[in-house]
């Protein structure tokens, strides 16, 4: 019956929008032609399974049994939404020590930030940096031992033979120990944050395995997997037990939590040192299995076990799969549209498992911390616009919700400053906090982002309770972002900044004015607000009129649009050259406006593509710029752009965006590439009336895709 479903499913999308491919796409053999195989250590291969708001990562063995080898490689995280922690303010620092006064026009305005602060400023503003950060929940390994008692390190392991099957969310890992066969199979649970694993080998028959249980305190570091273990005494790991199963309860300072097992079979459990326990199979048998589920909570509760975890993640990635949208690209005889083809079917499942929670995603997702762990609400958009393009908007919209749920904080900062409406916080977390940042306080092009991803869910179902759903957000959201811009008397125009800082962070806050990208966002914000007042036949906002007839002209030089109206060296300075080409995210990202002349922008683009400094980008930055060249007509510079040769455009064999030793993986650009390869296929309100409007017309891309919806 559920089958049966999933297959209703998918038909209905597939009617919602599809391409003129050579027949209906047969999901399951594109899903599984880009199954992922391991067949050697390689700390960069690790694999994820998780439901979008947990997720949990495995070596070779396919759990997490060498957590220090993979430490600065993807690390093997065991991760939440809800799984946060905080040290204790014991100097009782507050958010006000991290406020600075600047100059807005004329009046004082405060901003939390990093710089040039007293010793206890710089104190406190550190410690709201660091705090929430996210936790790593424990690690879920294996201990393999010899004959003679001694363990098994990772070089020993054999014969390797690991796959990832994205079509129901298993991974199999199959390895030999002094040529004795393992098998271990690896589920995450769709509903509950549970993992369930089976083992099977002759030496759970020798007592020469075990299940290990670590709990580490957490490191509160920028960037790491959240592990300390050199300070035991800093929490409390509690263990009760009964024959088959137990639970640890976890108390870290102000966060508990607890960890509940269950298994088949005869086992003994115990803490051999302090946070470290062990499960121990009786002997006389080959095969064991458990369940471990992770919770904000202490009840225990019947768990699933591993069939019924194998059977909740069978169903529900095939509910995924055969719903949405598809692509394609066997038919294609250009040599890249394989790798394409992986890319785009690894980023999907990747989105899903670590992006489509109840909190905008952290750009390492929920595998190790980047930013302490929190989220950037400028990089939501690149997180989450393609579930709406691949019509699957119910998981855009899982966090939407949480912009209504920090609308006090953020009317608190418009009003903190002087603005009105609501002013959206950069570097954040659950509780929408604005962290110190001499970077991020000044940020504004994520104001917009959540009338973008409304107007897209409106778009896909539109509907007065959708519309009412988001209005105040929108509509205050719109209210900042009028009295952000402020009136030049003697220019007769609005203009944006100074203290701002562009998506291109090279330009410093207090002389920017008029960056393009923020500029024909402001206009494209403005306006979608204004429609829908309309469709709630309500009155325009005659304030919003007035900045979207008088926002200013996006500034140009010799045929060339600039980084900033203040920026008029901007192809003379190599700073200006370099970070993200926000530039192109004018009419990449965003649709032609009146602002925007599309001469002027391809002339912009040729000269972007040929003198950039694509070395120093991020991963968002290729699928921008293939969106822009997808609406000036240059199919041939979209795709070149997603294979352009530069690390931070690197995708591993595990379909993770690599951006370098730091960042060993980057979600927004696996969001982005989505997004891109969407508007590449189904195309852009506007576009030509071919097919696949972004693919070159030479007949080497003969793209098939069904299901998706046209961008803005």
């Amino acid at each position: 019956m559920h089958v049966r479903n999933s297959l209703f499913i998918g038909f209905c999308y597939i009617l919602m929008g599809c391409g003129s491919g050579t027949g209906k796409i047969n999901r399951e053999e594109l899903v599984r032609r880009h199954q992922v195989n391991v067949d050697s250590i390689n700390t960069l291969s690790s694999l994820t399974v998780g439901n979008g708001r947990f997720a949990f990562t495995v070596d070779i063995t396919g759990l997490q049994s060498f957590p220090a080898l993979y430490e600065r490689g993807v690390s093997l995280g065991t991760q939440s939404e809800w799984g946060w922690h905080s040290y204790p303010n014991d100097s009782a620092y507050t958010f006000d020590e991290s406020l600075r006064d600047y100059d807005f026009h004329g009046r004082e305005v405060p901003f939390s930030v990093q710089i040039r602060q007293p010793a206890r400023n710089r104190e406190a503003v550190n410690y709201l940096r660091q705090n929430p950060h996210r936790l790593h929940l424990g690690i879920v390994g294996l201990d393999f031992f010899h004959q003679d008692g001694s363990q098994v390190v990772a070089e020993e392991i054999g014969s390797i033979n690991q796959t990832l099957d994205p079509w129901n969310g298993e991974v199999h890992s199959m390895f030999t120990i002094n040529e004795i066969p393992v098998e271990v199979i690896t589920y995450a649970h769709q509903d509950l944050d549970l993992i369930s694993s089976i083992i099977e080998s002759p030496l759970i028959e020798q007592g020469l395995i075990r299940v290990k249980l670590n709990f580490p305190y957490p490191t509160g570091q920028h960037t790491d997997s959240g592990c300390d273990w050199s300070q035991p005494e800093k929490h409390s790991s509690v263990l009760s037990s009964t024959s088959n199963s137990a639970m640890i309860h976890r108390q870290i300072d102000g966060t508990s939590y607890s960890v509940q097992l269950t298994w088949t079979g005869p086992a003994e459990i115990y803490e051999n040192e302090k946070h470290h326990f062990y499960l121990e199979p009786g002997q006389g048998r080959s095969q064991f299995s458990f369940s471990c589920l992770f919770a904000p909570w202490d009840e225990a509760i019947e768990l699933p076990d591993f069939k019924s975890t194998a059977s909740s993640s069978k169903n529900a990635w095939e509910d995924f799969w055969l719903s949405g949208g598809a692509v394609d690209f066997s038919e294609c005889t250009d040599p890249r549209a394989f790798e394409l083809e992986r890319r785009v079917v690894l980023s999907q499942y990747l989105t899903k498992v670590q992006c489509a929670g109840s909190y905008p995603p952290q750009e390492t997702g929920l595998t190790f911390n980047s930013w302490h762990g929190k989220f950037h609400l400028e990089m939501h958009w690149w997180h989450g616009v393609h579930f709406a393009l691949w019509n699957r908007t119910h998981l855009l919209e899982n966090s939407l919700n949480y912009y209504n749920t920090i609308a006090d904080k953020a009317r608190e900062t418009a009003q903190r400053q002087g603005f009105d409406g609501l002013r959206w916080p950069k570097m954040t977390d659950p509780s929408g906090n604005d962290s110190p940042s001499s970077v991020g306080s000044f940020l504004i092009w994520q104001q917009p982002h959540i009338i973008y991803m409304a107007e897209l869910c409106y778009r896909n179902f539109p509907n007065e309770e959708l519309l009412r759903k988001y209005a105040d957000i929108v509509f205050e959201t719109a209210d900042f972002m009028a009295s952000y811009a402020w009136y030049g008397t003697l220019m007769n125009r609005y203009i944006l900044g100074p203290l701002l800082i562009p998506a291109q962070e090279r330009l410093p806050a207090e002389s920017t004015i008029n960056p393009p990208f923020e500029l024909a966002y402001w206009y494209w914000g403005l306006s979608i607000a204004q429609e829908w007042r309309e469709r709630l036949d309500m009155d325009r906002k005659p304030e919003w009129d007035a900045v979207i007839e008088g926002l200013s002209p996006l500034a140009q030089k010799d045929g060339l649009y600039l980084a900033a109206e203040s920026a008029p060296d901007s192809y003379e300075n190599p700073r200006f050259m370099s970070d993200h080409p926000a530039v192109l995210g004018a009419f990449g990202m965003l649709p032609l406006s009146p602002l925007v002349d599309s001469i002027i922008m391809k002339n912009t683009f040729n000269y972007v593509w040929e003198h950039w400094q694509w070395n120093q980008t991020w991963g968002w930055d290729f699928p921008m710029t293939a969106m822009a060249a997808t609406r000036l007509g240059m199919p041939d510079k979209a795709v070149d752009a997603l294979f352009m040769d530069v690390e931070t455009n690197t995708y591993l064999p595990n379909g993770h965006n690599y951006q370098n030793q730091r960042l060993r993986l980057y979600l927004p650009g696996n969001g982005g590439l989505l997004t891109a390869v969407a508007m590449m296929c189904a195309g852009w309100d506007g576009a030509p009336n071919i097919h696949a409007p972004g693919f070159p017309q030479d007949g080497s891309w003969q793209v098939k895709w069904e299901g998706l919806r046209k961008a803005k």
